[in-house]
């Protein structure tokens, strides 16, 4: 029967991996579609968040069946209660490239950032497809350390949030008030997906270890 149940958790943790990758695949899309006005782009990662409901939904039931059926105790009854924690973390990295795809299709065919912002944003979509795959490889290989040094990509992340306004609020700025909106509202969208990557890391880091850190501890593990 053990065996059984740890069969369903291993297979859980598989389906919550599939969700890290996904949300990581849609920001990878979502950042083309800003960057290059690629309508085409922006429209499939509106209608892939479908698939991801339904991947979330498959996911809850699951550890739902284990909470219900099984009782967990102990480190199993942790590992089950965060999975359900993290699927809404997941569930949530993937809407937030959901709304960069949903600006990009707003402003089509006209591009919605430019020059360093343009820059400053390629470069904020390759480290969010990366910290969705190192999300994703720490939920498979389960080792605190590795779930740790999320918050050191997140801090890049934050590093890139603070130079985006920085060209912002300079007095060079020339794209005028709707293109700041728009460029300030993208810049959360992918610092609050790293938050979200990072809290995957923290459930991951409890899993292991019985504690769930600080945030800000996060990186002493």
């Amino acid at each position: 029967m053990r065996t059984v149940f740890h069969e369903k958790l291993d297979e859980l943790t598989g389906q919550l991996a599939k969700l890290c990758g996904q949300a990581g695949l849609s920001m990878k899309s979502a950042t083309q579609a800003l960057l290059d006005a690629d309508l085409a782009a922006a429209e499939q990662v509106i209608s892939d968040h479908d698939q991801m409901g339904a991947l979330r939904a498959t996911a809850e039931q699951a550890a739902f069946a284990l909470l219900a059926l099984q009782q967990p105790v102990a480190g199993d009854l942790r590992v089950v209660f965060s999975a359900i924690q993290i699927i809404g973390d997941v569930e949530r990295m993937d809407a937030l490239a959901v709304h960069v795809a949903k600006i990009a299709r707003l402003r089509y065919p006209d591009h919605v950032v430019y020059g360093e912002v343009s820059d400053c944003f390629a470069d904020m979509g390759r480290l969010a497809v990366e910290l969705g795959e190192s999300a994703r490889q720490v939920l498979l290989t389960p080792d605190p350390a590795a779930a740790a040094r999320l918050r050191e990509e997140d801090n890049a992340m934050d590093d890139l949030y603070r130079r985006l306004f920085g060209l912002l609020m300079s007095p060079t700025w020339q794209h005028g008030v709707p293109a700041a909106v728009d460029t300030a509202l993208l810049g959360r969208f992918y610092e609050r997906f790293a938050d979200h990557a990072v809290e995957v890391g923290r459930r991951v880091i409890f899993v292991a270890t019985g504690t769930l850190p600080a945030e800000e501890d996060i990186s002493t593990y």
